[in-house]
């Protein structure tokens, strides 16, 4: 038997398996418990945050012949059907690809025949947003006013790009981002009923990079797995599985930053490269460190909601010592843009070094904060072993 993906081996088959989106599971369950279903739903959210799976599960629901407390019985010959994927009663379009007045037509035509089974006809559109223009007006009235048994349930990651006239014919649900803790109990579920040993901080970190996204995070376990087959998963196999790197780099980095070595700096990232580490992804790494940095400068209290042990959290606050808050704000803006150019750059290791020589130069650029970056050099070297504390050298206010 072929393998199959984690994310979808393990998608949920009922709604007290979906995590992080208890708001949208109560509602669409009370919905089947007290009989108000909608005629038109708008799920709205970024990528594999559970938006295709609650509608598979509401459309299962909907139909199933036994419901158990709004959740699907999984048991009757609608929700196997369903569960097998050869139920003519739930229609899956993909929008990406059927986006032309011609494929709403083909709906809006089907729609007049009820199902030969089961309660519902039910419509999922994935990545509605792609329809035409045409195409979405095509699709008013019927959405508008369906025959009875049928539903829409239309799912996007840009809402911004569905018409108003389509967003008011549906009920709309946002989607949120699934938490570091959810996705982390999440794994840990998971990796128990596949038999395979992993430490907390690995499945913590796989978490954190899956930035919100439950698919995500199981794509890169699926990856981590592979990777180390029939070993225990921890944190330094992660990193070398998905060419991330330690805390220890960005520390390192961040003192060469402090000494003004440019030449040190270099090396880091020529070694970065050398051990294949993924840029982007390091660039990603690099920029939740200075902000970790920032939070604790700006408020030591903050640690206890930041994703770091409490020796990291110590160690940034040290750090944190020789920078601004001013200096650590332009440290983002750089790295923020850096990360935007870096995903489509063809020469990633020249716009990562070009991006780190703007952070140790300030007077290579002539803005607000690069003048005050300049400043705290000035000061600096004035009074050597000066600490900065908001713009200015420790011990200046005696001069």
């Amino acid at each position: 038997m072929s393998y199959t993906a984690l994310y979808r081996k393990w998608r949920p088959d009922s709604f007290e398996e979906v995590k992080g989106q208890e708001h949208i599971v109560q509602t669409l369950r009370n919905e089947v418990i007290h009989n108000r279903i909608g005629h038109a739903y708008l799920f709205c959210g970024t990528r594999g945050t559970g938006k295709t799976t609650i509608a598979k599960l509401f459309a299962k629901t909907v139909n199933c012949e036994n419901p158990v407390n709004g959740s699907p019985c999984g048991t009757c010959a609608s929700c196997q059907a369903i569960a097998r994927g050869n139920s003519f009663n739930v229609i899956e379009i993909d929008a990406a690809s059927n986006n032309g007045v011609d494929n709403i037509r083909q709906i809006t035509e089907a729609v007049q025949y009820a199902p030969s089974q089961g309660k519902y006809l039910v419509y999922i559109i994935d990545e509605v947003h792609m329809l035409s223009t045409g195409a979405f007006n095509a699709l008013l009235k019927t959405l508008e006013e369906p025959p009875e048994y049928v539903i829409f349930i239309l799912a996007t990651t840009e809402a911004r790009k569905v018409p108003v006239t389509i967003m008011s014919r549906c009920q709309k649900y946002d989607f949120h981002r699934i938490s570091i803790e959810t996705i982390t109990g999440r794994l840990t579920e998971l990796m128990e009923r596949e038999g395979i040993s992993a430490t907390e901080e690995a499945l913590r970190y796989v978490a954190r990079a899956a930035d919100g996204s439950m698919r995500d995070a199981l794509s890169i376990l699926d990856q981590c797995i592979s990777f180390n087959l029939g070993e225990e998963l921890t944190f330094d196999k992660v990193l070398n599985s998905i060419g991330a790197v330690d805390t220890d780099v960005f520390i390192r980095m961040t003192g060469e930053i402090v000494k003004d070595d440019i030449s040190a700096l270099m090396d880091i990232v020529n070694e970065v490269v050398w051990q294949g580490r993924d840029l982007t992804q390091f660039v990603a790494d690099y920029i939740w460190f200075i902000r970790n940095m920032l939070f604790l400068k700006i408020s030591p209290m903050t640690r206890e909601s930041l994703d770091i042990t409490e020796e990291t959290a110590e160690r940034l606050i040290s750090l944190g010592k020789d920078f601004s808050t001013d200096t650590l704000m332009r440290y983002l803006d750089i790295l923020g843009e850096l990360l935007q150019e870096i995903r489509i750059s063809t020469i990633k290791r020249i716009t990562l070094e070009m991006a780190l020589i703007r952070m140790v130069r300030p007077e290579m650029e002539s803005d607000l904060a690069a003048v005050t970056g300049r400043v705290e050099r000035l000061e600096k070297s004035l009074v050597p072993g000066g600490t900065v504390y908001s713009g200015y050298a420790a011990g200046s206010e005696n001069a």
